[in-house]
Order: C-alpha cells, then sequence, then structure tokens
C-alpha cells in the first residue's frame, strides 16, 4: 500500500511529480541549513530521492496520526543528516512548514538529531551511527511477535556500516528471516573528510568495495541500483515487498552534494552551513 493509501492527504505522485518534489525539498534542505547558520548539506541532498520515493510512494502512513498502530516504521540511522528528513515530513504534512525555521534552535522539535519523544513522524531517536539497524531490527520482531502486517525501514550511511554493530543486527535479521525489514545504504562514497590514495591526488578510494557481497554474505536479498534514480528506488521497494524469507538490503549509489554542481562530490559539504552567494547560486540550479 502506498503512503496516500494509507490515509495520507495527497494523491499517488507520478514520477515526473516525485522528482519535483525532490527538487524542492533540496531547495528547502539548503534554505534551512542557510537559515540556522549550521547542519548538513551534502548527505542531506544525496538522500533526498530515496526519502521522497519512501514517504510519498512507499510507506504506508498517515501524517494526520503520526502513532497510527499500524503505519510502517522508518528509522534513519545517518540522524546527522536530518535537515532532509525534516523537510520531507514538513511537505508531507507532519507538521507546518514554517516549523523548518526552528532548526536546531534550543527547544526546537526539529533538532539537528532526530528525538522521537518530540518530533512528529520520527520513530527512533538516531544520530549515534551504527545503532539504526538494531532499532529497526527490533520493530521487525515486534512486527512479527504480534501477528502485525507493518513493514520496517533504515536508512544507513555508507560510512556507518563500518561500525561492528550493523552487522550484528544483519546477522539478528538475517536468522530470523526478517522479510519485512529493508535497510537502504546511501552510498554517496564519501565521509565527514573524504578518503585519498596515497601518491594519486584527487584520486577517492572507496572504503566500502564489496558492499553488496557483504550484505549478501550475512544473509540478505541484496539490491544495488542508482539512489538518486526514483524509477530505480521504486522498482527497488517493489522487490523488497515481494521478497519472503529473508530481509532486504538495497544498495543505493548516490552523489554528496546531489543537484548542486559545486556541492556535488565534495566531502567539503558534509557538514558545512550555506553562505548567501552560495545559497543564490544553489537554487538558481534547483528550478521547482
Amino acid at each position: 500500500m502506498s503512503a496516500a493509501g494509507a490515509g495520507g492527504s495527497v494523491a499517488s505522485p507520478s514520477v515526473e511529480e516525485l522528482g519535483a518534489i525532490a527538487r524542492g525539498i533540496r531547495r528547502t534542505v539548503l534554505e534551512t541549513v542557510h537559515h540556522a547558520g549550521a547542519g548538513h548539506v551534502g548527505g542531506p541532498l544525496s538522500a533526498t530521492d530515496l526519502l521522497v520515493a519512501l514517504y510519498f510512494r512507499e510507506l504506508r502512513i498517515d501524517p494526520a496520526r503520526p502513532d497510527w498502530a499500524e503505519r510502517d516504521r522508518f528509522v534513519f540511522s545517518k540522524g546527522h543528516s536530518s535537515a532532509a528528513l525534516y523537510a520531507v515530513l514538513a511537505e508531507r504534512g507532519y507538521f507546518p512548514r514554517e516549523e523548518l525555521a526552528t532548526f536546531d534552535l534550543l527547544d526546537s522539535r526539529l533538532q539537528l538529531h532526530p528525538d522521537m519523544t518530540v518530533t512528529p513522524g520520527v520513530d527512533m531517536s538516531t544520530g549515534s551511527l551504527g545503532q539504526g539497524l538494531s532499532a529497526a531490527v527490533g520493530f521487525a520482531l515486534a512486527a512479527r511477535a504480534t501477528g502485525a502486517s507493518w513493514r520496517t525501514y533504515a536508512m544507513l550511511g555508507d560510512g556507518e556500516t563500518q561500525e561492528g554493530q550493523v552487522w550484528e543486527a544483519a546477522f539478528v535479521a538475517s536468522r530470523y528471516g526478517l522479510d519485512r525489514l529493508v535497510a537502504i545504504v546511501d552510498w554517496n562514497g564519501l565521509q565527514q573528510y573524504g578518503w585519498s590514495v596515497p601518491g594519486e591526488p584527487g584520486r577517492r578510494m572507496d572504503p566500502q568495495a564489496g558492499l553488496r557481497e557483504k550484505w549478501a554474505a550475512f544473509g540478505w536479498r541484496t539490491i544495488e541500483i542508482d539512489g538518486n534514480s526514483i524509477p530505480e528506488i521504486l522498482d527497488a521497494f517493489g522487490h523488497a515487498r515481494a521478497t519472503t524469507g529473508a530481509p532486504t538490503a538495497i544498495i543505493a549509489h548516490t552523489v554528496k552534494g546531489k543537484g548542486v554542481s559545486f556541492m556535488e562530490g565534495d566531502y567539503r559539504w558534509h557538514a558545512k552551513s550555506v553562505s548567501d552567494e552560495e545559497l543564490a547560486r544553489a537554487l538558481a540550479e534547483l528550478v521547482p
């Protein structure tokens, strides 16, 4: 069932409409971080298409009832990229768009790392990398134990898959055949400080080569896609829903800073505010 089919306020958007929503979300992310003078840009922009596909087509949710017992669960493990999650939640109707102006302010519901105790639509507090998949496994086990029909999704950054806890959770999920669990790896190939190969300036070393094979070795059904292609994302979700007997890992190749030419593929935009001039340049590239 799509998000709209669960009682949401919008009809199920087409691929073209999802693309337009994603461009708008990227604009909102930049404006939010610029207004706050703090936050992350590169990771939120790489994850935008995945989040839009989730919240506008895949997840069974109802923004008017954030605590609806039959909703699908989503764990945004790469919590430092919260600007994108908040922009999507606001666009989807969980809270007013105007509230984005409070991002990262004292006493705001929209802290730099998502807080499940105050923010509508947030199922798990995240930010300490490597822990989100464990929470998602817990959700999936709870659904099975209670006979619930909802599904669980978790989005991880590629860097946090270097955490051992991720693989402990991956083993448990496979051991119990949690086929209503989907892990999405936002593989933008860059971490906070980038990676270099000695003696070869400018070349990027991929610290997670063979990531698909690693998930498969832990017993997951693996799908590798262009994570900035909405048709490929939707297709992967369809395959995940059809999978039985094992959890699904979607290895989504993305571009850090996607959508803004001077940010794309530049690790320096991992955590950096946006100047007035940079915001204007970026928004000019993200025509609604």
